[in-house]
């Protein structure tokens, strides 16, 4: 007869006393999510609340998240996990903890040719169930494009001036003025812009049953206009530098389109963001941050 293997976990230690949280990070797990399965890594613990016990059961943690393996990414799979790992561990533990992130790949469509190409956006979903009920923390990552309202003033301030320059005592010329326009001499100035992220912290409403990403990260891109692109023909370089010269925006600009966008949505209890405008111009970046709670 095979002798019981031993519990090292469940003996008394002399300094024994509760922990806010306790298991593993950084598991490797394909997650289900928008039709595709996403290399994800997943932080699983739970609070040890009882002071007579020395460690969880670790394991069952693990063989507990197989679940989110083999069904789509949802509110309900969450709370399910969730309630299994404090199953595992009654009388040990009041708060059960998933945190996942990863890359979500979303094709792009290029803005006018039929071109399109794939965007990695990186999430971060964090769940907690406990005696408050189920949290919801979903991160997102949208990277756009941000030309300088001041540079662009100070260049087209440029431009006005090399056309008095050029054109002082002439006769004013369509045709003239058009080739000036189109030449390397007319424009002798541009405004600077610079590629920019915006991380958008969120929480979301429990009583979803499904998770909003790919809206929320359509609703963030609308909001600010110059979404960075994929596979582009001149035509779509060109209509992106339209984007640009139509949706001037400093970091303040975009934080508070982005605070519009964001606020009142439905699926949202809250959110806090921040928008870092990495500067061509300077060697530091420019950064906004912006809060919204529900009202209970």
């Amino acid at each position: 007869m095979t002798a019981a293997l031993p519990d090292i976990a469940a003996q008394l230690h002399p300094h024994a006393q509760p922990l806010d949280w306790v298991g593993m990070q950084g598991i490797a797990l394909p997650i289900q999510l928008l039709g595709q399965t996403l290399a994800a890594k997943v932080d699983a613990g739970v609070s040890l609340d009882s002071p007579d016990v020395r460690g969880i059961h670790m394991s069952r943690l693990y063989l507990a998240l197989e679940l989110l393996s083999r069904r789509e990414l949802s509110v309900p799979t969450l709370r399910t996990v969730l309630q299994q790992f404090l199953d595992e561990h009654a009388g040990m533990a009041q708060r059960a903890f998933i945190r996942l992130h990863g890359e979500l790949l979303i094709r792009r469509p290029a803005l006018v040719s039929q071109l399109s190409g794939w965007r990695a956006y990186p999430i971060s979903l964090a769940a907690e169930l406990g005696p408050i009920g189920l949290q919801l923390s979903l991160t997102l990552e949208v990277s756009y494009s941000s030309t300088c309202p001041c540079s662009a003033a100070l260049a087209r301030q440029l431009i006005q001036e090399q056309f008095a320059g050029d054109f002082a005592g002439k006769r004013l010329d369509h045709a003239a003025i058009s080739d000036w326009l189109g030449s390397a001499e007319g424009i002798v100035a541009t405004p600077h812009s610079q590629r920019s992220t915006a991380t958008l912290q969120l929480q979301l409403n429990p009583t979803l049953e499904h998770l909003p990403i790919q809206a929320l990260l359509d609703s963030a891109e609308a909001a600010l206009g110059t979404a960075l692109q994929t596979a582009v023909k001149r035509a779509d370089e060109q209509a992106f530098a339209l984007a640009n010269g139509q949706n001037l925006m400093f970091c303040e600009d975009a934080a508070r389109r982005l605070h519009n966008a964001l606020e009142n949505h439905p699926a949202l209890q809250g959110f806090a963001l921040t928008v870092v405008h990495a500067e061509s111009l300077h060697a530091h970046d420019a950064v906004a941050r912006s809060r919204w709670q529900r009202a209970s």
